[in-house]
């Protein structure tokens, strides 16, 4: 058999597209809505500095995507992604509301209220180790090998991601970013409602529409040969709870302990190569391709670190330097994140037709991710440029962070579904959600390192240092992300036609 050949596809997409679609949607609602505000909480209800608010959001951010790699592997081997994204999906929403709870005492019990923040966060990681990879590797599977759809259906499903990235600000930043700290509970208590919506799609229409393309059969089922007692339901939760109880106390650590997470980070990458490689089934084609993943992977470190900026030192900037008043209105600093999803939902479509549209002229996939990172980069050049000279304490138009977020928006479309898609075209599908997670291990190193920079925000005449690179102003800090996405963006351009002839044939 000619594993090669493109399989001819109808242009219709399936119909489980739209339930995994409206899933991931009230997910995003969820964590993003959070998201938009966590800074601001820290900051303003907790009393927490910038440096340490910022490191614990990297902390926090990081971790969420480490932990797809014990969810991924105990999907594909013991529980199944369907039941992995339910259970993942309501751990989630009980961490919202112990945050909901958490800000509800913050004032009047301020030790508990600690307490219930990490471990609301501590429970918020768990639950998306489970959601967040067996959702995606789903995608997928709904078509066939080769079908040329999966990059715009990955696109499609983005914008599904960014519905809910947009709706998810608006609405908690709306109801918990009023300037009264005691409304933050109103955020985490909507996040928490949506989560729940999440899983209510899933749980009703996941048997009936996601289902595969040749068989119909419904996929992400429990796996063949599972013992019962590791799905039974007390086995469940009682694992989750220990879960739980285990990532709250990772979290705890690195932001209070020691800073662990980047060694871990590290020895995790080593592991899951040494799983793969050492796979005595895999022939040496397979193995080129988990190449692949793993160098790019470690070029989309430099996006997210630089584009996570936006839950941590860009909302700094927009609470602080950002002329905000529309009239009578002052908008919400939380706000400013909505930005990035409503371009998504506006950009995702035209180049969802582009690359169907360039037939064989459609660049490569590293060739795509190295223009995401050009963009990224230009959109800290535009920043920078709206900065430059300006007087500390002096706020600047909205129609920086504006085009920022625009420019940022065209780079991770280039970026983040044609990298999702890359991975599950290239992962043996033995192999599909561990791999899958090592898309999000990237992730998690990048977070863990957005924190970082972000603790270096060089407000109130501070001069912060990384690397020998010192910053004084808000210039000198967007150039610092300018010379990073620029150069990987270059490195990665250069490389791209080694990689493609890796890649051949998937």
């Amino acid at each position: 058999m000619n594993n090669n050949v493109t399989v001819p596809s109808s242009p219709k997409h399936p119909k489980g597209l739209a339930v995994l679609f409206a899933t991931e949607m009230w997910e995003r609602f969820n964590y993003y809505g959070m998201r938009a505000i966590l800074v601001l909480y820290m900051t303003k209800a907790l009393f927490f500095d910038k440096a340490f608010a910022s490191n614990l959001y990297g902390s926090y951010t990081s971790l969420s995507y480490l932990t797809p790699l014990i969810g991924g592997y105990i999907a594909d081997r013991y529980w199944g992604n369907r039941r992995s994204i339910i259970t993942g999906g309501l751990v989630m929403a009980i961490g919202e509301f112990i945050l909901f709870i958490c800000a509800s005492v913050y004032s009047t019990q301020p030790q508990l209220s600690t307490f219930l923040f990490f471990t609301g966060l501590g429970v918020m990681i768990a639950g998306n180790g489970f959601f967040k990879p067996n959702i995606s590797s789903l995608v997928g599977q709904l078509y066939p090998k080769g079908d040329r759809r999966i990059d715009a259906a990955y696109t499609i499903f983005y914008m599904g991601i960014n519905v809910g990235g947009a709706l998810g600000p608006f609405v908690c930043g709306m109801v918990g970013d009023t300037g009264n700290p005691a409304d933050f509970k109103w955020s985490f208590l909507c996040a928490g409602i949506g989560m729940l919506i999440s899983v209510a799609i899933q749980k009703a229409f996941h048997h009936k529409y996601v289902v595969a393309p040749d068989s119909g059969k419904v996929l992400g089922l429990t796996p063949e040969n599972t013992p019962r007692r590791v799905i039974a339901p007390l086995f469940i939760i009682l694992g989750m709870v220990a879960f739980a109880v285990i990532t709250t106390g990772a979290l705890y650590a690195d932001a209070k302990v020691f800073s662990y997470l980047t060694y871990l980070l590290a020895a995790a990458a080593l592991f899951i190569a040494f799983i793969v490689f050492s796979d005595k089934t895999l022939n040496k084609i397979e193995k080129q391709r988990i190449g692949v993943i793993f160098i790019v992977s470690f070029f989309v470190i430099f996006f997210w670190s630089a584009y996570e900026q936006a839950g941590a030192s860009l909302t700094f900037f927009a609470e602080e330097q950002t002329q905000r008043n529309l009239g009578f209105w002052t908008v919400p600093a939380s706000l400013f994140q909505s930005l990035n999803s409503i371009f998504i939902i506006c950009f995702a479509p035209v180049l969802a037709w582009l690359w169907i549209k360039l037939g064989k002229r459609e660049p490569s996939s590293p060739a795509k991710m190295a223009g995401g990172l050009f963009f990224l980069a230009l959109g800290y050049l535009w920043i920078a440029f709206g900065v430059k000279g300006v007087a500390p304490g002096i706020k600047v138009s909205m129609i920086w962070l504006t085009g920022m977020y625009a420019l940022h928006t065209v780079g991770e479309l280039f970026l983040s579904p044609i990298g999702l898609s890359l991975v599950n075209k290239l992962a043996p599908l033995k192999f599909a959600s561990l791999l899958m997670a090592v898309w999000f291990l990237a992730n998690a190193a990048a977070n863990k390192l957005a924190g970082v920079l972000s603790s270096l925000y060089p407000d109130n005449g501070r001069i912060t240092n990384f690397l020998g690179y010192h910053m004084s102003d808000m210039y000198d800090f967007f150039m610092l992300f300018v010379i990073m996405a620029g150069v990987a963006s270059l490195i990665l351009f250069l490389i791209s036609r080694k990689l493609s002839k890796l890649m051949e044939g998937a």
